[in-house]
This record gives C-alpha cells, sequence and structure tokens, in this order.
C-alpha cells in the first residue's frame, strides 16, 4: 500500500468503532495505486470500485513501458488486458511475458483468467465482416470480464433477411451490442426488434462521405428506435464496459 499512514489511520479507525466496516470498504477503494518509474501509476482498486482492473491502453507506450505495467500488475489482479495491441509488439512482450495470451483480430493480449461468471448474455452484431476488428474487441473484452457472449456477424440492413432469420438471437440477449459502418442503419433496426438496451457502436468502414465513421456515429445519435446508447467510432472496448456495467448493476437487484 503506498499511502501507508492513509491505511493505518483508516484500520485503526475500524478497530475502534469510529466507522464501520462497510465505510472503511468505501474508503479503500480511493487509497492504492502504484508508481512505476515516472511514466505510469497503477490504480490496484480499479476493480474494487468498478468491477473490473484497470485496461491498458498500448498505442503510445513502448514495448519496456508494457512489460513493466504487465509485471506489476499480474501481482494483484487476476485479469490483466492490454488493447489496441500490434502483433508486432506481442512477439516482444512475450519474451519476457510468456503466458501472455494474444487475440489478432481484437488486437488485445491478456494475462490470467476471470474465474468468476456474471449472469446475463452480450450478443453482438455486425453490419459486415470488414467490422470484425472493433466487434471482436467487444467480444473478448465481454469475456474477459466474465460474461457470456454470443456473435453474429454480417447481418447488415442491405440484405436485411439475414438478420430477421437470427431473431431468436435478438430476443435472447441482455444487452446487444451493434456494429457497423457506411450509414450505420443496423443498430436502429435491432432497437425496434428487440426489448433490451442496445449499444450502438460505429466504425470507420465506408466510402469517402462516411467520413471515418462520422456519418455512422450521427445516423446512430439521430435513431428514431428508442433504447439506444451510442459510444465513440471504432471504441468496441467501451461499448463492452458499458454492457457489463449495466449486467453487473442488474445482478446486483437480482441478488438482492
Amino acid at each position: 500500500m503506498r499511502d501507508r499512514q492513509s491505511l493505518e489511520k483508516l484500520l485503526s479507525a475500524i478497530a475502534e468503532g469510529k466507522i464501520s466496516p462497510e465505510e472503511g470498504i468505501e474508503k479503500l477503494k480511493y487509497l492504492d495505486f502504484e508508481p512505476i518509474g515516472d511514466f505510469a501509476k497503477i490504480d490496484h482498486h480499479r476493480q474494487l470500485r468498478t468491477g473490473f482492473p484497470e485496461v491498458i491502453w498500448s498505442q503510445g507506450k513502448t514495448p519496456e513501458q508494457m512489460i513493466q505495467i504487465f509485471t506489476v500488475m499480474r501481482e494483484k489482479a487476476p485479469v490483466v488486458m492490454a488493447t489496441r495491441l500490434e502483433a508486432e509488439v506481442v512477439e516482444i512482450l512475450q519474451e519476457q511475458v510468456p503466458d501472455l495470451r494474444y487475440y489478432p483480430m481484437a488486437k488485445i493480449a491478456a494475462i490470467g483468467q476471470n474465474t468468476f461468471k456474471y449472469k446475463g448474455k452480450i450478443s453482438i452484431l455486425t453490419a459486415g465482416t470488414a467490422d470484425l476488428p472493433v466487434a471482436e474487441e467487444s467480444a473478448i473484452t465481454a469475456e474477459l470480464c466474465g460474461f457470456e457472449v454470443q456473435r453474429l456477424w454480417d447481418v447488415g440492413v442491405a440484405g436485411i433477411h439475414r438478420l430477421l432469420s437470427h431473431r431468436h438471437i435478438i430476443a435472447e440477449a441482455d444487452v446487444l451490442i451493434v456494429v457497423a459502418g457506411m450509414e450505420g442503419a443496423l443498430p436502429s433496426v435491432v432497437a425496434g426488434l428487440g426489448s433490451c438496451p442496445v449499444i450502438a457502436v460505429p466504425t470507420s468502414i465506408g466510402y469517402g462521405a462516411s467520413f471515418g465513421g462520422l456519418s455512422a456515429l450521427l445516423t446512430m445519435l439521430n435513431s428514431c428506435a428508442t433504447g439506444i446508447g451510442v459510444v465513440n467510432i471504432d471504441n468496441g472496448f467501451g461499448a463492452a464496459m458499458l454492457a457489463g456495467q449495466i449486467l453487473r448493476l442488474a445482478n446486483r437487484f437480482i441478488d438482492n
């Protein structure tokens, strides 16, 4: 524990009955972080506060920095996960972190496994095959978080019969993540068919007038269907984390 004095003060207050153990846990959530050199501060209590450990954003970090971060985090977190990691960098990392798993489509690397499984199913749909990298980033993230994931690829509105033939997947889902580029119409259609929350993910796939995903983003934000939330362009990770928060909250009500 970095802030030893604060921790000792907190524990003494609990022992003396000045605050309850429950209040102590709430305060403990915001105490612990660990500096690594002069380039990072690892938030070890992220899982305690939010339900999942801090995740490493890989872009802009050197392999040496990544190795140090993985080494420190693995000592306290059940799962250590890094996003947007290129295959050539993974080869360097695996020389020092041999148990590092890599999911090339999602560009995610991970150590460890979340043994706790949450109730609820996250179904992930893509409009086209070109949207798969973003969708797999969502899928792998959700699975590492401990959720059941169902995948349904290439069911865009240009061939709507492909989607309609899989309506049971929409009906069975507890949260839907819908990934689409081009004009971004698929989330509106899906939200009109299902009764659960829909998280829309615009991708940067499309011709020039799609403006790198901006057209799909605006379509999703302007949807006439209800129950849709929209994350940033190509943000499959953020969509999965939001879906996880929704289901964790639902689990809390079920358990109580």
